[in-house]
């Protein structure tokens, strides 16, 4: 093939150009150098390069070096290098080195670990990134998404995803669902002649198929037109570059991130004020300011987050659970209520054929013919009840040809297809008992096709018989039938009337065995699990009898569409069935739930299941699910089970209390050190530590809580759902920080009072004491429980007690003479072992006290 330019082909017009999909499919096919068997590889791989990924964001990932460097740009890590320089020029070399070294040495562990973070938590989205069928070298390839290109043609079906904007080459029964684009709610029919290209507008252009719409029947072949920002959705994709709506743990990381900021200006300006009020070195003042600020910043909070929710996806997935969005797994920590549909989630999801029966209950031979021609010839997506009844047993359908189809959707609630067998047009229907039961007027009463009329009393009879199978624990279809005239060519919705009732059909699909246990673990740790069923109301009791989940409350779809969303949030919370309910219902459902103050989680995996998907607090799909489900997920679970997900929750409990416990020591500790700080600048004559000092404090303070990720949370504190609470961690530092600044300055009366400490001495006992302090009030703070019982990982124990050991020997060292240090006397060291014992069992009281009362 020739070699393409990007003005070579309608890929190089922008959104706002002529409409594309007006020219042929001939044309098109000619300006994109392609053929109807698709491209080869070789070429799509020299395209692929051309055109980049099929994206409509921007994903190319910046060169390290830049990524490294960007984060230099940091207000306070400008400031330090400004103030090292200014050292250096000064000829204050030892102070611009140990600067410069630890700024160096904070921006690099924050990159490192962020860049591995982010590097797994790549490898796991692409386990379960949508992918395409194209042609291919003659044959057919499963693709990824974004590997699509001009030139492709790409298998369409139901339940699929549209990876790029495309002209349609072939087209059978094929039905759409654009509302991303044009807001209509409604499947739209499409068709290959070009002579449905419409007025030139997307929303009549039934030639053509764009990016970002789904497929809800039948199949096709598309030719891909142009992909990526080129595409109607990449022309509009400023819309989805706006900020998603933020979630909890982002509104209050934002409002802590505020309080931290207001405290940090208040006491920087503070203490640079009194230092220059005491005619202190100008110059030693401000970087000490600096560095009290930096001090009192939690900056290694971003690393801590972005590590540990890494780590937690990756642990999830050892679960069988990927986590596509790393943020959700806060989420799935914090739920408090799953919803979820019965099949495949209670039930194995086996589901087979048990009974075909006419109106009068008998096996009818007729029901299950109607019903296997119905599943045969239908083109959309499948349910496990076609499978069951194409299971059931193979049936001579050579004599019939299909006409015309009017796809499922999740409103009528039922298939047709319009046949043609011999002489004879006949449109067979199947769809929840209830609805076809009303559009039908007579009844089928033999083999034959003897037919009677419906009169009030049949028509119980059959309802009261449909009732009965439910409560038997069937699912139940009602198969239908109408004939129409030979020159019948196209089905519609209309046709769905007058229709002759032939008989029910009845599945069985078992409880999973160990779906009990499930629940009850769920229960367990507080999670309420709520059933959101298209299946009638006597299936679903009859399932949630033998699963142990008898005298529930329970809403009918017919009840919700009664409600308005005020009276269904009155409802919603001590409801736990929710049968006959259809995709909008679910959706208001979710929404309900969530209006009343719960964090909810949404299990589904089809076409139906994507709006509460998405409107969920985290999404959960599987890795069979349709591509419109898994896109829509923030979660796959690679095992349809609840017992997977019990795990998954603890996970994400786990992750979440990780990133609390560093929020909670970090700011409870910095505050108390800094409120120290600025009292004792305030006290003394010189300052309380050197600027280099404060920095190497804050510094090994950091590398001390770098295995935070990895640390090991308390079992009680896995058995409820987590919240992220401000003021509860504000309060906290209010409480701690004070007691730490207690010990301060008591240190500071020993080391003045007692050892008759010079500046350089009280700087050395302070660094010792402030470091010795805020490092093991770790292990009292990081459990609510006895700290002896809890035990932490074997990392954080490392690193935490070597941190000590290194501040204790550091000032016996030439590299702790250079920063300044010098030996204290032996007893100071017995006395900073008494006060840091009785530290440590003050907090621990304290804080007993402290979540005794905050939990009431």
């Amino acid at each position: 093939m020739k070699r393409l330019g990007p003005n070579a082909t309608i890929q190089g017009m922008s959104a706002a150009s002529a409409s594309w999909w007006l020219q042929s499919s001939v044309d098109l096919l000619g300006k994109l150098v392609t053929s109807p068997q698709g491209l080869t590889d070789s070429e799509a791989r020299r395209r692929q390069e051309e055109y980049g990924p099929n994206e409509v964001r921007d994903t190319t990932t910046a060169p390290l070096l830049y990524q490294f460097l960007r984060r230099f740009s940091n207000p306070l890590v400008l400031i330090l290098l400004a103030a090292s320089l200014i050292s250096a020029v000064i000829g204050d070399v030892v102070s611009f080195a140990i600067i410069a070294l630890m700024v160096l040495i904070s921006v690099t562990l924050d990159f490192v670990q962020e860049y591995r973070a982010g590097r797994a938590a790549e490898k796991l989205r692409q386990m379960v990134q949508v992918r395409s069928s194209v042609l291919r070298d003659g044959g057919t390839r499963e693709v990824p998404m974004r590997e699509v290109v001009p030139g492709d043609v790409v298998l369409l079906s139901a339940g699929t995803l549209v990876p790029a904007d495309g002209v349609l080459l072939e087209a059978r029964d094929l039905f759409l669902n654009q509302a991303m684009l044009t807001g209509e709610p409604y499947a739209v029919e499409k068709h290959a002649q070009s002579d449905h290209a419409g007025d030139g507008t997307l929303e009549t252009a039934a030639n053509a198929v764009f990016m970002g719409t789904s497929v809800v029947s039948g199949n096709g072949r598309m030719l891909v037109c142009r992909t990526g920002k080129a595409t109607a959705l990449g022309d509009i994709a400023h819309t989805l570059r706006r900020a998603a709506p933020a979630d909890s743990f982002e509104i209050g990381a934002r409002r802590f991130g505020m309080l931290i900021m207001r405290l940090t200006l208040l006491l920087v300006l503070f203490v640079l004020l009194v230092n220059i009020l005491g005619h202190k070195p100008m110059l030693d003042s401000f970087l000490f300011a600096i560095a009290l600020a930096v001090g009192l910043t939690p900056e290694l909070l971003p690393m801590v987050i972005s590590v540990t929710l890494a780590r937690g996806a990756l642990r999830m997935a050892k679960r069988k659970v990927v986590v596509k969005r790393l943020a959700s797994i806060e989420n799935l920590g914090m739920m408090n209520v799953l919803c979820t549909d019965k099949t495949g989630t209670l039930t194995e999801a086996k589901i087979e054929l048990q009974r075909h029966i006419d109106g009068r209950g008998e096996a009818s031979e007729r029901v299950l013919q109607l019903a296997y021609l119905n599943s045969f010839f239908e083109t959309g997506l499948r349910s496990p009840l076609d499978e069951a009844i194409l299971a059931h047993g193979h049936l001579d359908v050579s004599g019939f040809r299909k006409i015309d189809e009017v796809p499922f959707d999740f409103e009528r609630r039922r298939v047709s297809v319009l046949l043609e067998h011999g002489e004879e047009r006949l449109l067979v229907l199947k769809g929840a008992p209830e609805d076809v039961l009303r559009l039908a007027i007579a009844y089928e009463v033999d083999e034959a096709g003897g037919i009677v009329t419906f009169d009030p009393q049949s028509r119980a009879r059959l309802q009261a018989l449909c009732d009965d199978l439910g409560r038997q624990g069937f699912r139940v279809l009602g198969i239908a039938s109408r004939k129409v005239a030979l020159e019948h060519d196209h089905a519609n919705i209309d046709d769905e009337s007058e229709l002759v009732f032939a008989g029910f059909a009845a599945f069985l699909d078992p409880p999973k065995a160990d779906t009990k246990e499930a629940l009850s673990a769920l229960q367990r740790i507080g999670v309420a699990v709520k059933i959101l069923t298209g299946d009638n109301e006597f299936v679903t009791q009859h399932i949630c009898a033998s699963l142990g989940l008898e005298g529930r409350q329970l809403l009918t779809g017919a009840q919700i569409a009664q409600m308005d969303d005020q009276a269904l949030r009155a409802r919603v919370d001590s409801v736990d069935l929710f049968c006959r309910v259809n995709p909008a219902q679910k959706n208001r459902i979710i929404l309900a739930l969530k209006q009343r103050g719960n964090t909810v989680g949404y299990l589904g995996d089809g076409v139906n299941d994507a709006p509460a998907l998405h409107s969920a607090d985290v999404g959960l799909s599987v890795d069979t699910a349709v591509d419109v489900a898994k896109a829509a997920a923030d979660m796959i679970l690679l095992q349809h089970d609840l017992g997977v997900l019990h795990d998954g929750v603890l996970e994400g409990r786990r992750t979440f209390a990780n990133i609390r416990k560093y929020i909670m020591m970090g700011t409870s500790s910095n505050f108390g050190n800094m409120f120290s700080m600025a009292g004792a600048s305030v006290l003394l004559p010189f300052l309380p530590m050197l600027p280099v000092q404060i920095l190497l404090n804050n510094a090994l303070y950091d590398i001390s809580e770098i295995a935070i990720p990895l640390d090991r949370v308390d079992e009680p504190e896995l058995m409820r759902p987590q919240r992220w609470n401000l003021e509860q961690i504000r309060n906290f530092m209010w409480v701690i920080g004070p007691i730490s600044s207690l010990f301060d300055f008591a240190t500071f009366y020993i080391l003045l009072a007692v050892l008759h400490a010079n500046g350089v001495l009280f700087h050395t006992g302070w660094f010792v004491e402030s470091l010795a302090t805020q490092v093991l009030v770790i292990f009292v703070i990081r459990t609510r429980q006895n700290p002896l019982r809890s035990r932490p990982h074997p990392a954080l124990l490392a690193s935490s007690l070597s941190v000590v050991v290194a501040a204790v020997l550091l000032p016996f060292t030439p590299i702790g003479r250079a920063l300044g240090f010098v030996a204290p006397p032996a007893q100071f060291f017995a006395i900073i072992a008494v006060l840091t014992l009785t530290y440590l069992l003050l907090v621990e009281v304290v804080k007993r006290v402290f979540f005794h009362y905050a939990e009431r």
